[in-house]
């Protein structure tokens, strides 16, 4: 279900994007400047000011579009879903966000951005071995929020190999767990087995009884016989 802003709660979602693409163009604008007639490494001192300068801005600037650019998106998803996929979307974007300033940084001051990428892709896959679960939930949380088989509330069926044939009332989802009632009490399923599972909405009762005959006027009713 879509929620519905209020006023106040629209204006600072617009204040957000707004200044996080302002901040965004000035980041961008110093990467520029910064690359083009910036150099840390040369006799020039006029090239030296330029790249620090430049360095300084950008790192200000694109934390600022860093931090308000999530914040607009935690609340789109929020509006559009429920707070807790706003959070993990918030944080998702931060920290993509952060990294990106940290290698455009560099490559203003000179550091060479190969070796890094190169230790970066190595921590990447020891990170990625030892949380394979941790973030296969996170990015099934994703999936669930753009493809939305359920929501908040829904009651529904589930149908998987690791829980069998369950009916639940869905009351929350997070970025690791969605939490349902069941019979038993309330349990905590991770994404991914439901994002593996089979999902079926439970539709409104029906009420299948015929309509009662309709009774024809008295002038075309026969006579009862005696």
């Amino acid at each position: 279900m879509v929620r519905k802003d209020s006023p106040s709660t629209a204006r600072t979602r617009e204040h957000h994007w707004a200044i996080g693409i302002s901040a965004g163009v000035v980041a961008v604008a110093a990467l520029v400047v910064g690359s083009d007639y910036g150099k840390i490494h040369g006799p020039s001192v006029h090239k030296h000011v330029i790249a620090w300068v430049a360095s300084a801005v950008l790192l200000a600037a694109g934390v600022l579009a860093v931090r308000r650019i999530a914040a607009g998106l935690d609340g789109v998803v929020t509006k559009k879903s429920m707070p807790a996929a706003g959070a993990g979307v918030r944080l998702l974007a931060s920290g993509v966000g952060y990294v990106l300033l940290i290698f455009c940084v560099f490559a203003v001051i000179g550091v060479s951005v190969s070796r890094l990428l190169i230790g970066a892709g190595l921590a990447g896959v020891v990170l990625g071995i030892a949380a394979q679960q941790s973030l296969g939930n996170v990015f099934a949380s994703l999936v669930l929020l753009v493809a939305r088989p359920f929501g908040v509330g829904d009651h529904i069926r589930i149908r998987s190999g690791t829980l069998g044939v369950i009916d639940v009332y869905v009351l929350a989802i997070g970025l690791t767990y969605v939490t349902v009632r069941t019979d038993d009490g309330n349990l905590k399923i991770p994404n991914s087995v439901m994002l593996a599972a089979g999902i079926g909405q439970f539709d409104p009762k029906v009420d299948d009884a015929p309509e009662p005959t309709k009774k024809l006027p008295a002038e075309y009713e026969s006579d009862t016989p005696t």
